[in-house]
C-alpha cells in the first residue's frame, strides 16, 4: 500500500461534535464546507496537503479503515468489538463518545421474568455478534433480529422482549417503557489505524498517532 494522501474517516453526529476540539489540538483544520450543515459532500480537504477527511456513518468508519480505503479513523469501541477486523489497530482511547451497550426489556416483563432460567431469547439489536457472544457466556442462545434504529419500539410491537442498544442518559428507554437489566460493554471512541498503512508508511502514521495521543493527554 503506497500512501500518497492519507484519509481520516470520522463519524457523523454526536461523536463528531466531541471530536472537533481534538482535531484542532492535532492541528487538523478541515475546509469550510466540513462545518456547513447544508453540505452533502463526504470528502474534505484539510490544511495538510497529504490529509483528507471523509465523513461517514460510525459503523462504516471501521469498514473503510479495515479495508484500506481510509488509513485512520475514529470509531466507538462497540463497533470495534462488533466487527473485530484483524486489520484494525486501536492505539488511542480518545475519551469521547462515552456511553454503554445494555440489555433492556419492557418494565412489566422485567417485573415478571426470571432471566436466570432462560435458555433462549429473541433480541432486537444492531450488534448481533456482541449480543450472541454475551448471551453465550451465560449458556443462553440469542436469536438476533437486526435493526439499525428505533429498537425501543420493537417490544411494544411484539418483535422481541429484549433489545441490546446504546444507552447514554436512558431517557429514550424510559420514554418507551423500557428498563436496563444488564450492561454489556462500556464504550468510548478510539483512534483506529489500518495495520498495512502502519507498516508501509510508519513515520507518517506514527506522527498522527502521537498527535492524537498528545491531544488527549
Amino acid at each position: 500500500m503506497t500512501v500518497d494522501k492519507f484519509i481520516l474517516a470520522v463519524p457523523k453526529g454526536r461523536i463528531l461534535e466531541e471530536l472537533l476540539p481534538l482535531l484542532q489540538k492535532c492541528d487538523i483544520e478541515p475546509e469550510a464546507a466540513f462545518n456547513d450543515p447544508a453540505s452533502r459532500a463526504l470528502r474534505f480537504t484539510t490544511n495538510h496537503d497529504n490529509l483528507d477527511i471523509i465523513r461517514v456513518r460510525s459503523f462504516d468508519v471501521a469498514t473503510f479503515t479495515a479495508f484500506g480505503a481510509a488509513h485512520l479513523g475514529v470509531v466507538g469501541s462497540d463497533v470495534i468489538e462488533e466487527f473485530d477486523y484483524s486489520e484494525l489497530y486501536a492505539p488511542v482511547d480518545l475519551n469521547i463518545g462515552g456511553c454503554h451497550l445494555s440489555i433492556a426489556v419492557p418494565k412489566d416483563y422485567a417485573d415478571q421474568a426470571n432471566e436466570k432460567n432462560l435458555s433462549h431469547v429473541r433480541v432486537v439489536t444492531k450488534y448481533p455478534h456482541l449480543t450472541q457472544q454475551h448471551f453465550a457466556l451465560r449458556g443462553v442462545q440469542a436469536e438476533c433480529i437486526k435493526l439499525n434504529g428505533a429498537m425501543e419500539i420493537a417490544p411494544t410491537l411484539g418483535l422481541a422482549n429484549h433489545i441490546v442498544d446504546l444507552v447514554s442518559s436512558g431517557a429514550t428507554l424510559k420514554a418507551n417503557g423500557l428498563v436496563e437489566i444488564e450492561k454489556v460493554l462500556d464504550i468510548t471512541s478510539h483512534l483506529v489505524v489500518n495495520r498495512t498503512a502502519l507498516k508501509t508508511a510508519p513515520t507518517a502514521m506514527q506522527q498522527w498517532i502521537k498527535a492524537f495521543r498528545k491531544a488527549v493527554s
